[in-house]
């Protein structure tokens, strides 16, 4: 699994802690130097029957400076993922993905459902 986090954030730490005790195996990637690709955030918004508003961190800085809000609403596929990619701030985070399956931010039950010694179950 990918886990891709910031290294500051408690949430995503809470994330890890679980992950840990679970002993689920992950690779961590910070969302500072490196986020999914444009083409990876197409397919993943493309397949998903998530709103694509679920897959930004609509309480961070670059959401608000950039009115994101106005704008999401009216964005399409090809622009959330160019946001998405190109600049992991911009990224619910923790975003752990592991080929068709991913989460976005940390709920106990959905990781649970989705980690849980390391069975991914497609909850897309």
């Amino acid at each position: 699994m990918k886990f891709y986090c910031h290294p500051r954030c408690s949430t995503c730490r809470k994330a890890k802690n679980w992950l840990e005790e679970q002993s689920v195996p992950y690779q961590e990637i910070s969302l500072l130097d490196e986020t999914p690709s444009k083409e990876s955030w197409v397919r993943i918004l493309s397949e998903t029957d998530r709103s694509i508003k679920s897959f930004f961190n609509t309480s961070g800085n670059v959401y608000r400076e950039h009115n994101l809000k106005e704008k999401l609403p009216e964005m399409s596929v090809e622009e959330a993922a160019e946001w998405l990619s190109s600049n992991g701030m911009v990224v619910k985070r923790p975003f752990a993905i592991e080929g068709d399956t991913y989460t976005s931010g940390f709920k106990i039950d959905e990781y649970e459902l989705v980690w849980s010694k390391g069975e991914q179950k497609d909850v897309n």
